[in-house]
């Protein structure tokens, strides 16, 4: 499982203590991956601007359960760069699919956010093309983007023009103050950012080619969100549970209703006083929802509901 090979120097704050960190070559570009517990898989999907360092507080509470793997995305935290990617979701669910069967995974779960979660919608899109889609068992959605968003579209429409990169590859790299101004509004209050988050997702920015993959990421924006909405008609059988914060400013939160009527097999949870990371401002509890619905199938969706009620209806009408 760990093709081991050093590429990028990984700071300690980029590493989780008791996790593998681990690496892996796939198709002549060296992953970045964290690797803890065992059981069936579940896969880590991080957000924009983010990397595995995302999931460093409920990483362990999730392999008690399953075999999890946190990737860092291509140009991503501590994942090779290569110039050549375009950073599109297509192309980032081809790369994904691509991790997935080098890793021998046939059936998996997902969990995914933000950005990452929009990923999670393409490569399952991109697995109903191919008729591959029963290797997705359960999602979990966290604040996924999607067309009906609403917060950013606009600052996302300049950021992709030549301009634009002026602003991402040469100011937000030269100044501290604009990413940390990114960050700080992520979470719903100040008080639950945690200390180390802001060096945490700055090192992840550090390596070269960071900030030209960013604004790839930005230059394809609008056309990933078509992506996503040609996509959700396909995933309608999958049981999909949407989390957001109440107090999310980068997603918003009515978005959630949107997905869920497209989106059959889907069910919404709510998180309240919680911003865009509650995965960092209230781990345990995200845990909770997350394997309650995994493990548990709580809440149920639509179709799980549906299979329940079934054996009940005939067992009642036999007793009647």
């Amino acid at each position: 499982m760990n093709d081991s090979h050093e590429f990028l120097s990984i700071p300690p704050i980029a590493r989780v203590p008791g996790v593998e960190d681990c690496s892996a070559d796939i198709n002549g570009i060296r992953w970045r991956y964290l690797h803890a517990g065992t059981g069936p898989a579940l896969l880590l999907l991080h957000g924009f601007m983010a990397y595995s360092f995302s999931w460093r507080f409920v990483i362990h509470g999730l392999a008690q359960h399953y075999s999890v793997y946190a990737v860092d995305l291509l140009n991503c935290g501590f994942s090779q760069r290569d110039g050549s990617l375009p950073g599109t979701l297509p192309n980032d669910a081809e790369n994904l699919l691509a991790f997935v069967d080098h890793m021998d995974i046939n059936q998996l779960e997902i969990l995914g956010t933000s950005r990452g979660g929009g990923l999670t919608i393409a490569l399952a899109g991109l697995l109903a093309e191919r008729g591959m889609l029963h290797r997705i068992r359960r999602v979990v959605l966290s604040a996924p983007i999607s067309p009906w968003m609403r917060y950013g579209l606009g600052r996302i429409r300049f950021l992709r023009t030549r301009v634009g990169r002026i602003y991402v590859v040469h100011l937000a790299r030269k100044f501290p103050f604009i990413l940390e101004d990114f960050f700080r509004k992520l979470y719903a209050e100040r008080a639950t950012i945690p200390p180390d988050s802001l060096a945490g997702y700055r090192a992840g920015l550090d390596p070269a080619g960071s900030f030209e993959h960013l604004w790839k990421v930005f230059r394809s924006w609008m056309n990933d969100l078509k992506c996503i909405e040609a996509s959700l008609p396909l995933l309608e059988s999958v049981p999909a549970l949407l989390l957001w914060g109440e107090r999310d400013v980068a997603v918003a939160h009515s978005s959630m209703s949107e997905v869920h009527r497209r989106w059959k097999n889907s069910v919404e949870y709510t998180m309240r006083d919680i911003g865009h990371m509650p995965y960092e401002e209230t781990p345990a509890e995200f845990n909770r929802i997350v394997l309650d619905f995994l493990l548990h199938e709580t809440p149920a969706t639509p179709l799980q509901a549906e299979a329940h009620a079934v054996p009940n209806a005939v067992a009642e009408s036999r007793q009647s």
